[in-house]
């Protein structure tokens, strides 16, 4: 056999084994040899050689208008190109497949037209892989719960917007240091080592649990924290995904549902003590008030008084509780809110001392919400109340209303001294006063933490700085007058 003939046969040999798609084109078009791979690459059929690519119907992968240009550019010109990750519809998969494209020209021979070689290769794997890998990045950026992806040694490589947003460090901050940046001092050292035995273990590799954790201005914050260890092909750890659920509204919720229990039962056992204790209390005052018709004595007199100043206020603390035992429903109408915070104020005008200045600020137009009253007059009655025993006649108190949206706010705070952070979550709990012994029943806040509930609203407390304690109010606006645009002028009183 000839050598060039040889070549030539061994050439053809090489080119119809390679797995790659190979045909060869001569111009100004003509589709001259493909080999099988190419056919398998592409699901097209034998019959497209010897036909003119530009009169190929399909205008998408392999010969789509951009690489028809292209080859036009190597025949003519003899310049090379690459397309990436190309498009391609296919005879046989009805999804598609990607490609990776090259068009390389052939050395020029004289007397015969320029040739160029079209090599295709199927990357739809590739493609999948990085559309998946895009998938879990956006799933990762777009989670609403807070993941963490350490490195073997423990070392942070990255945090979600969730971690940023619920521990209130940046990605920037974390990136490079380890998990223990948010390790709160009340989780106990023998559940990390619990979480580390379960994680190094081939057999299982992940840990899950409720832990606490703290965020970056120092608040305790339980979450619900899983980690996954993630191993290589060989069982190697790379990495660890750790996902945590904040649990701190959920808590918030189970606290608020415990105390709404709790307040509940013992309206029962106060609705039960007061009735009983009342009857006592009424005989008392008739022995009293009989001895008293009896005796001119001064000394028995002096007596009589101190029980009867004794009976009031034992009867005050029962009508107190026979209020807190009351939760009926109220039966609401529409009513100006603005107008019963101004009813309220000008009744602690008539006992205030003139050392105790009150600041209003109201909105320029009614507040309209659904309520009794009498009783949220009783409630800002009772807050204002508090605040001036708290300042002990003299400072400042200020009282605003506003309406920011579909919900209106009374604020009422004082320039006392605030109540210890520690007496805070305790501070709408029956029979609980932060008053001296005998100046307050513990009964005010808890019933008024009742009336505003039975109102769908809210009334929350906090320190205030720069003053002392905040209470606010949250009310729903009147359905008639939520389509309203809010209100922000204010006019102080």
């Amino acid at each position: 056999m000839p050598p060039d003939l040889l070549d030539r046969h061994l050439a053809d040999r090489v080119f119809q084994g390679l797995p790659v798609g190979i045909a060869l084109v001569a111009a100004p078009g003509t589709i001259e040899w493909a080999n099988p791979a190419y056919f398998a690459t592409t699901g097209r059929r034998g019959e497209l050689v010897g036909t003119d690519f530009h009169e190929i119907p399909e205008d998408d992968g392999t010969w789509s208008p951009t690489i028809r240009a292209a080859m036009d550019e190597a025949l003519a010109h003899g310049t090379s190109a690459t397309f990436r990750s190309v498009r391609a519809r296919h005879r046989t998969e009805r999804a598609g497949i990607y490609l990776d494209v090259d068009i390389r020209p052939l050395l020029e021979r004289p007397d015969e037209p320029r040739r160029a070689l079209l090599v295709v290769r199927d990357v739809s794997d590739r493609v999948g892989e990085h559309e998946q890998a895009v998938l879990f990045r956006q799933a990762f950026l777009s989670s609403t719960n807070a993941m963490q992806l350490t490195d073997a040694r423990g070392i942070m490589v990255d945090v979600n917007p969730a971690f940023e947003r619920i521990y209130g460090y940046s990605r920037a901050e974390c990136v490079g240091r380890k998990p223990n940046l948010v390790r709160s001092r009340h989780t106990g050292p023998e559940v990390y080592e619990r979480m580390w035995q379960n994680l190094l273990d081939p057999t299982l590799g992940y840990w899950s649990g409720e832990i606490l954790n703290r965020d970056r201005m120092g608040r305790e914050r339980p979450v619900l924290l899983t980690i996954t260890a993630i191993r290589d092909p060989s069982g190697t750890v790379t990495h660890y995904l750790g996902v945590a659920v904040d649990l701190s509204e959920q808590r918030s919720w189970e606290r608020r549902a415990a105390h709404a229990d709790k307040l509940a039962s013992l309206g029962q056992l106060a609705a039960g003590v007061a009735h009983e204790i009342n009857t006592p209390l009424a005989n008392l005052m008739l022995v009293t008030e009989s001895l008293r018709r009896k005796t001119s004595d001064p000394w028995a007199l002096t007596r009589l008084d101190t029980m009867t100043d004794q009976i009031e206020v034992a009867a005050r603390i029962v009508r107190g509780l026979l209020d807190f035992a009351r939760r009926e429903e109220p039966n609401p109408v529409e009513l100006d809110l603005v107008a019963v915070v101004r009813e309220a104020v000008a009744f602690l005008r008539g006992k205030q001392s003139a050392d105790v200045v009150v600041e209003e600020s109201y909105p320029a137009e009614p507040v309209r919400v659904r309520g009794e009253r009498g009783a949220l007059t009783q409630v800002v009655t009772n807050l204002l109340n508090n605040a001036y025993d708290a300042m002990h006649g003299s400072g400042t108190i200020r009282v605003v209303v506003r309406r920011p949206g579909a919900r209106c706010e009374v604020e009422v705070v004082d320039s006392g001294p605030g109540i210890p952070p520690e007496l805070l979550p305790r501070i709408f709990e029956p029979f609980f006063t932060t008053k001296p012994e005998g100046e307050g029943t513990g009964l005010g806040l808890a019933i008024s933490h009742g009336i505003i509930q039975s109102h769908h609203g809210e009334i929350t407390v906090r320190n205030v700085p720069g003053a002392g304690a905040g209470f606010l109010i949250t009310l729903p606006v009147a359905a008639a007058t939520r389509s309203d645009a809010p209100r922000q002028e204010v006019n102080p009183a």
